[in-house]
């Protein structure tokens, strides 16, 4: 004969325990979702931004060497928007180096994005940040400038921001910034959800 223990050890769970473990699994489970798509978010804006990064030191490193003008442009390729460097003829040729866009991202040259404290840390960088909205180029000397017609005449003191968002299904913004200082070099920066920016 079977004592009370080992009968309720055959007994198994029951419905109830069943649905509590499953409202709890899915409870934490909606609490941990938002916060993953966000921090994988993060993660593609903080590739974008390094990318991007790498097309602009690769066009200062063409400019030096062609001494000429290269430029950061934008397009629409047949796989979609897309920033290129153009170092020949001011249009997209096979070849170019090129990084894709998802249509999440958008770039703001000069700034307003709406990042939070964006104007601090445009302002707090130590030189003049250009605030127009055309994309940089480099000199044949290797420093940040903006094209006029055929020249691109160099601001001395004068840096460039390029602010990067990315929008997540969940309907937060997450924000990282490309800066070019006036000597050409270029940073990686990021902000936080606490409105903080930071170098990486």
């Amino acid at each position: 004969m079977l004592n009370a223990t080992t009968q309720r050890k055959q007994r198994g769970f029951t419905l109830l325990e069943i649905m509590i473990v499953l409202a709890v699994t899915l409870i934490l489970g909606a609490m941990a979702v938002p916060r993953i798509i966000n921090t994988v978010s993060d993660i593609n804006l903080r590739y974008f931004a390094s990318n991007l990064g790498g097309l602009l030191q690769s066009a200062r490193i063409q400019s030096v060497r062609r001494n000429a003008i290269t430029s950061l442009q934008q397009a629409n390729l047949a796989y979609g928007p897309a920033y290129y460097i153009d170092p020949t003829n001011g249009a997209y040729t096979n070849g170019d180096p090129v990084l894709p866009v998802s249509t999440q991202v958008t770039v703001y040259p000069g700034g307003g994005s709406g990042a939070p404290n964006e104007n601090a840390f445009t302002a707090g960088r130590g030189y003049a940040v250009y605030n127009g909205a055309s994309l940089p180029s480099f000199n044949a000397r290797g420093l940040p400038c903006i094209v006029a017609g055929v020249t691109c005449p160099e601001v001395p003191g004068q840096g460039y921001a390029l602010i990067i968002s990315k929008s997540t299904v969940t309907g937060n913004v997450n924000y990282a910034s490309v800066i070019i200082n006036p000597s050409g070099r270029i940073q990686i920066w990021t902000c936080d959800s606490a409105g903080t920016w930071i170098q990486r």
